[in-house]
């Protein structure tokens, strides 16, 4: 009588965004998975937090039509269309800016849109066309070691372009100055987003917070396919043993194991196991923080737009969740990355973005019902030029890695979270075998 093989068993550490793509790739492909998560909520730095009875996000994160691999996993695990709201590619900084992209074929998108944009003059729209044409010329290609900021001084980009769209801009995808971004991946984001067609440089603006979006709803797909998802549990140890890996010393044996942590957790897992080079590359790795800081005014304050820029203060961008998901008179403040704002006491910093934002909306703003910042100090990698990021394969045969850290065209976004998480199921689908021989 011959032994039906069992599937294969595969855990995986970290309940985020890459963690759970990769989960469901593998059950797609009938691989036995358990996710562990450290926290009781999923998302890992995507995730919500709640705050007197409202859900709210741990920053806030827009998705681009382009982000396709994040959009065919919320596909997969049935996430409906209409949790985003798809709206053109829109600058729009009150009293100072309005450019928004026509809804046509590209190049004519953004050429129209540039054409039809307010605030800027002649001289801005001709520095803008001449890095588009320049990147277009060398196929969105620079020198590995250009910052962004060099990118912008050689193709003559002006002081008010810079301050309005080019600087914001690299603020938002790259969560790093533009003195030490990486020229290269702005470039990338730029051929997907303002270089691409209408569709792909659509801005996709989560309706609900970012743990229901998708981690929820990929562990609820995960349950009807035996997938099993653990939260507050915090793998601490993870050997390789004769017959499989073993997390926590536990009995039960893993085929492979992916561990899809922050970065900043690899190297205790990744150490015992003989990667202490691969450990010391990812620690070394420097952070840069998100900060929102979220007010609740009546429901009478709102945005002119679902989202808007904001200069001449600390805060980047606001977003109105009234007009997402109906907390009417809530306001989101972002921060994004390192800079003179993490001085301020925190009465200052809401100060100062009180006042920012009733100056943009040209009205004296009510004091809020509360306020509540939330700072994720260490939120993204900070995408400087020749920065190290690894693939999902390590030393340890059957043992990989995931997370929006690891090797991509784009920065620590979303989409970069999801490609690695597809990537490790790839791989772990074509390495190895079951332990009964029996290729996955």
């Amino acid at each position: 009588m011959v032994k039906t093989p069992s599937p294969a068993r595969i855990a995986i550490i970290g309940g985020g965004y890459a963690g759970l793509s990769c989960a469901v790739e593998l059950a797609r492909a009938g691989v036995h998975v358990s996710v562990f998560e450290r926290g009781r909520v999923l998302g890992g730095r995507a995730r919500v937090v709640f705050h007197e009875g409202h859900s709210l996000d741990n920053g806030q994160h827009i998705l681009i039509g382009g982000y396709t691999e994040t959009a065919r996993m919320l596909r997969q695990v049935g996430v409906s269309p209409k949790t985003l709201e798809r709206r053109p590619l829109t600058l729009d900084i009150p009293g100072h800016l309005r450019l928004v992209a026509a809804r046509l074929p590209a190049p004519f998108h953004l050429a129209v849109g540039l054409l039809r944009a307010r605030g800027l003059d002649w001289t801005d729209r001709r520095a803008m066309l001449r890095l588009m044409r320049h990147l277009k010329r060398t196929n969105f290609s620079v020198a590995p070691e250009m910052t962004v900021l060099e990118l912008l001084h050689s193709t003559q980009q002006t002081p008010r372009l810079n301050e309005l769209v080019w600087i914001p801009l690299c603020v938002a995808a790259l969560n790093t100055p533009v003195n030490a971004a990486s020229a290269q991946v702005f470039v990338n984001v730029l051929r997907d987003s303002l270089a691409a067609d209408a569709g792909a440089s659509e801005l996709l603006i989560p309706r609900t917070d970012l743990t229901e979006l998708f981690p929820v709803q990929a562990a609820r797909w995960l349950a009807t396919r035996r997938g099993r998802v653990d939260t507050g549990r915090t793998i601490k140890t993870l050997t390789r043993e004769p017959d499989g890996f073993a997390l926590n010393g536990d009995s039960q044996r893993y085929d492979q194991v992916v561990i899809a942590t922050a970065p900043y957790h690899a190297g205790a897992l990744l150490r015992p196991l003989g990667c202490e080079s691969l450990a010391d590359r990812i620690d070394a790795l420097q952070h840069e923080p998100i900060t929102t800081v979220y007010f609740a005014f009546s429901e009478d304050v709102e945005l002119p737009e679902t989202m808007i820029g904001l200069t001449d203060g600390p805060a980047q961008w606001a977003f109105d969740r009234g007009a997402l998901n109906g907390d009417h008179g809530q306001i989101a403040c972002v921060i994004s990355a390192h800079g003179p704002h993490e001085a301020l006491s925190q009465e200052a910093l809401h100060n100062a973005v009180h006042k920012q934002l009733s100056q943009h909306l040209s009205r004296t703003l009510p004091k809020p019902l509360w306020v509540l910042t939330i700072t994720e100090r260490r939120a993204t990698i900070a995408c400087t030029p020749g920065i190290y990021r690894p693939g999902p394969k390590t030393p340890v045969d059957g043992l990989w890695l995931a997370g929006d850290y690891l090797d991509s065209p784009y920065p620590a976004t979303i989409e970069s979270a999801v490609r690695s998480g597809c990537a490790a199921a790839q791989a772990a689908l074509h390495h190895t075998t079951d332990r009964n021989g029996i290729p996955v």
